[in-house]
């Protein structure tokens, strides 16, 4: 029915830019061909089971597969989608995941005072999970002021890079970029945590680890999906985090995120456009059929 483009891994993949060791770890789960090129690659799919256990024939479901439109998984990798969540909206399953797993890696609390620089998906679905704790005051700082009404409906405080908030407990970096992270540690207060979610693949990125960084004792942390967070692992397996990263879509606002739709008959030619730097808007839906 639907895929996602993950704009920032997949730009990171149509560029060539996956290298080195990072080629076995960045596979998505039932991707074909090998880094850098010719691969088929994505992993946000979600359709309907035509054939298959009983229980989930005709279910909508969630699958970590890339653009295609049919294809056969393991009944283990499918997560049904709650009924409250349009097919639509949960292409945005696994950016979610991510965002829960972030906010779990960063130990963020009630109350904290927390900036999100890069109002990307992943920025915004973390500023989303973080505005719902008791008491937090979450501001999301980027330099596209056409997503300042977003990243208000979600709750959230907006402001420009100039304008950016100092004294942070918590500062989460998403927008890909040196400059981005120069001023994520700008914006952490004495001892807080910066919680870099950004991948740069084969790329070399400058970090202004001088200034205040030791004399602030800040915490650089890095977050990545692919593993559980410490604090959880224990308990909570890939499958349920997909189930609850899924439950939590159950909210309109996030609607918003997605930004354009495309004909999967289109999307080889849309791919240049919609995977270049700068490009406008958020997510992009892939309509099949």
């Amino acid at each position: 029915m639907w895929t996602g483009v993950s704009r920032g891994t997949e730009r990171l993949v149509f560029n060539g830019l996956v290298s080195g060791p990072e080629r076995e770890r960045m596979r998505a789960p039932l991707q074909e061909g090998e880094f850098p090129f010719p691969v088929k690659y994505g992993y946000c799919a979600v359709g309907i089971v035509e054939a298959g256990p009983p229980e989930l024939l005709r279910r909508t479901v969630f699958c970590l597969h890339p653009h295609q439109e049919r294809f056969n998984a393991p009944v283990t990798m499918l997560a049904p989608v709650p009924k409250g969540v349009p097919a639509r909206r949960a292409v945005l399953a696994a950016n979610m995941e991510t965002a829960l797993n972030a906010l779990w890696d960063a130990g963020a609390g009630p109350g904290d005072r927390i900036a999100i620089v890069g109002a990307g998906v992943v920025g915004l679905l973390v500023a989303a999970l973080a505005a719902g704790m008791p008491g937090a005051e979450v501001t999301v700082v980027d330099v596209d002021p056409a997503r300042e009404a977003v990243a208000r409906a979600l709750g959230c405080d907006f402001r420009p890079p100039a304008e950016a908030p100092g004294g942070a407990d918590l500062v989460v970096h998403a927008s890909a970029s040196a400059a981005g992270l120069a001023l994520a540690l700008a914006c952490a207060g004495t001892e807080a945590t910066v919680l870099e979610m950004s991948w740069y693949g084969s790329e070399a990125v400058a970090t202004p680890l001088g200034l205040a960084f030791h004399s602030e004792r800040l915490r650089l942390v890095s977050s990545q999906v692919g593993r559980v967070s410490p604090s959880r692992r224990i308990r909570w397996s890939h499958g349920r985090r997909l189930a609850k990263a899924l439950a939590l879509l159950a909210d309109p606002r996030l609607d918003a995120l997605i930004t354009e739709e495309v004909p999967f008959a289109d999307l080889a030619g849309a791919l240049p456009r919609l995977l270049a730097p700068g490009a406008p808007g958020l997510c992009t839906a892939v309509r099949y059929g």
